[in-house]
């Protein structure tokens, strides 16, 4: 009996690559269909109750045409497709979801148990991409990349910036507080350490690697992180604890003149507390690459302050991410199809 297979894949998530993976590994006789989406050229959304989406965080597509897409299909592969409680009775062949991504939030999980569909995901699928963007975050930061180059576009030659009282520091020199220590949190200490820094962890959750502690990583409070570092980079998820974990107590307990990176979740920081800090000198500078509301208004005052450098939340964007998550996915699907439990279920 033939399996039917969607996938709905967008211009990051290339459909043709989930295609060519699932081909790779999956045997027998299989219906595949795929569906390119424009996402990220348009923006995805964020919740919809008018649409039925009130229960799923982030999503691109409109139900109806994601349901006539999906059709009788047993087997969705998605990055971005919703998927609600209402659109589940109405696709009553549909048994497994491979969401390609670090969490299912396209997805209304308790339908989705309530209706017997499995759901898997790719957890850590790009943790080495935005730990590699972390550091060279931190590196545009304390070596003033960014403030030297922004003076040259302007045609400004800032040999200032050699004056001992204005150059940058090295990391060798720095301590360098990691909050949150899962997938990309201990990625990215594994990096700093070969630049020498001290590194602090706070994550009271884990415990540190026995590697990392014979490096003299300390695994300590957020008091303690806060007021010994001289660089914050944030890597927790957003949970009712960490919303808004950057604010204004916080901020007020930092090292005068510290470093804040935010490659992970924008509701991690309270922006308007950060705009005071930045002004104030207490925050010397700020890399921030997600933001509460994207795309960003174009009269965010951020934008206009020149010790902050602002990316378009692309630090997961990565070729090699692609490829890896689709690997993870066809692998999740040959799991079903041979009748073996999945690796990663959510």
């Amino acid at each position: 009996m033939r399996k039917k297979i969607a996938i709905i894949g967008d211009n990051f998530m290339l459909p043709q690559v989930f295609r060519a993976e699932i081909e790779k590994v999956a045997t027998g006789d299989l219906d595949i269909r795929t569906l390119q989406t424009a996402w990220p050229d348009e923006p995805m959304e964020f919740g919809n109750r008018a649409l039925g989406l009130d229960k799923v965080k982030e999503y691109f597509g409109h139900p109806d045409e994601v349901v006539d897409f999906i059709g009788d299909a047993e087997i969705l592969v998605t990055q971005l497709a919703p998927l609600s409680e209402a659109m589940m009775r109405r696709l009553p062949t549909l048994k497994l979801v491979a969401v390609s991504r670090g969490g299912p939030i396209n997805i209304d999980m308790a339908a989705a148990r309530a209706h017997g569909i499995t759901v898997v995901n790719v957890p850590g699928r790009n943790a080495t991409a935005v730990a590699e963007f972390t550091i060279g975050a931190i590196l545009a930061e304390t070596r003033l990349i960014r403030v030297g180059h922004e003076a040259l576009r302007k045609g400004e030659w800032r040999g200032d910036l050699y004056r001992a009282d204005r150059t940058g520091r090295e990391l060798s020199e720095m301590t360098v507080g990691v909050i949150g220590y899962g997938n990309i949190g201990t990625k990215v200490v594994r990096l700093l350490r070969a630049f020498g820094c001290h590194v602090l962890v706070c994550d009271p959750y884990v415990q540190l690697s026995a590697d990392d502690r014979n490096a003299g990583v300390e695994l300590v409070s957020l008091d303690n992180l806060l007021v010994r570092s001289d660089v914050v980079t944030l890597h927790p998820r957003v949970t009712e604890e960490t919303r808004g974990l950057i604010g204004q107590d916080t901020i007020a307990r930092m090292k005068p003149g510290v470093i804040l990176i935010n490659t992970a979740r924008g509701p991690l920081v309270d922006y308007d507390a950060l705009y005071e800090a930045l002004v104030s000198g207490q925050i010397a500078s700020a890399m921030l690459e997600t933001f509460a509301i994207e795309p960003v208004p174009s009269d965010w005052p951020l934008l206009l302050l020149p010790n902050v450098t602002l990316t378009p939340h692309i630090a997961g964007a990565s070729v090699r991410t692609v490829t890896y998550a689709a690997e993870q996915a066809a692998e999740e699907v040959r799991r079903y199809l041979a009748g073996l439990p999945p690796v990663n279920p959510c």
